[in-house]
């Protein structure tokens, strides 16, 4: 099988979906509308309305927000909204969101002050998406994302956490309090079981910090020495104390891997180039607890994924996984970026 290399780009949206016909959001709307006629049936409490009317136009709107940019690459950048300007963290949030923006991608922060104004500074209002949540203290908007057409105001954390994940290319969190731990350990959750498609997460301490390394300590401690998690999830972050280290993490991890969708039973890798049948053979080997039945198979697009229309040029990466262990499966992206790119053979030379 062959696969035209010269038709790939590496910037190529993940969600370039063809707008879903007539019908179906009729359909869509309709389940929606029913659930709704069956609130007042079943005599739902008027607050549970309103919690749930609110949640339904907060999503409303932050969708259409996103839905502009589904094509940019975006990283969220989580940390705490009480760091100084004039500390190291600060300065590393925005020294990331500098390199972030250099490499055009959006950066996407709860857009309050601290390590969230520092990462939207660095990368620009051009390159900063916000999801501020709306308190009573401490969290109005940035002077870098206020009034731009990028920022989402929210009521609920829960919706807001949402849009970070649902949302995001890759997860930076720095140091920060309750919020911080509560959106990075949401994030691993969501990893660790298959709620989210794997991306890069780093925990990234300020240089001769330790925050994030007593974290990681403490999981090691405790978690994995009580048995409550398995020695592979830790292959689900990394943790560094430098922002070249995690800008690299970022951006290796989509050298050759491009994105994942289930069609069917099978997971399928969208890879930005084709696989040398030499580390096909190695994953095959390497990576069989990964598969329920058969082996890794390199193909072109499913006709399922048709509604993607821009990816369909991508060679694709097959197989039946498990659905268990998604520690090894990010261990299996970090195989295929790792893999050499075929090498391209030199037409022969025509003597004269």
């Amino acid at each position: 099988m062959e696969f035209c290399m010269s038709t790939i780009d590496p910037d190529l949206p993940l969600n370039s979906e063809l707008p879903l016909e007539a019908d179906q959001i009729a359909d869509l709307i309709a389940m929606i509308r029913e659930s709704a006629d069956k609130l007042h049936a079943d005599r739902i409490d008027r607050g549970d309305l309103k919690i749930l009317s609110r949640t339904i136009r907060e999503l409303r709107y932050a969708f259409k927000v996103f839905a502009n940019y589904r094509g940019r690459r975006k990283v969220t950048v989580f940390g705490s909204a009480r760091t100084l300007p004039d500390a190291p963290a600060y300065k590393q949030a925005m020294d990331l969101g500098r390199a972030m923006a250099a490499h055009d991608w959006l950066v996407v922060t709860g857009a309050a002050s601290g390590i969230m104004e520092a990462g939207h500074r660095g990368a620009g209002r051009d390159h900063s998406m916000g999801l501020n949540i709306m308190l009573p203290f401490e969290q109005s908007a940035n002077e870098i994302i206020r009034g731009d057409e990028k920022l989402v105001n929210m009521k609920y954390f829960f919706t807001r956490k949402l849009m970070f994940v649902k949302e995001c290319d890759a997860v930076v969190c720095l140091p920060g309090g309750f919020g911080t731990l509560d959106e990075g350990l949401e994030v691993l959750t969501l990893l660790q079981t298959g709620k989210r498609d794997v991306v890069p997460v780093v925990l990234l301490d300020e240089p001769g910090g330790t925050y994030w390394k007593d974290f990681h300590r403490f999981v090691d401690k405790h978690l994995l020495g009580g048995a409550m998690i398995s020695p592979v999830d830790f292959s689900l972050y990394k943790v560094f104390n430098n922002v070249e280290q995690t800008v690299d993490e970022i951006m290796h991890f989509y050298r050759t891997f491009h994105s994942m969708r289930f069609v069917r039973k099978q997971l399928v890798f969208r890879l930005l180039r084709p696989l040398p049948e030499s580390d096909l053979a190695k994953i095959n080997e390497d990576f069989a607890d990964l598969l329920n039945k058969g082996e890794f198979v390199q193909r072109d697009a499913f006709k399922e994924e048709v509604d993607e229309y821009r990816l369909t040029g991508m060679p694709r990466l097959a197989f039946h996984f498990n659905r268990r262990n998604y520690g090894r499966l990010r261990q299996l992206i970090d195989a295929i970026n790792a893999a050499e790119p075929p090498a391209i053979e030199e037409p022969p030379v025509t003597p004269l």
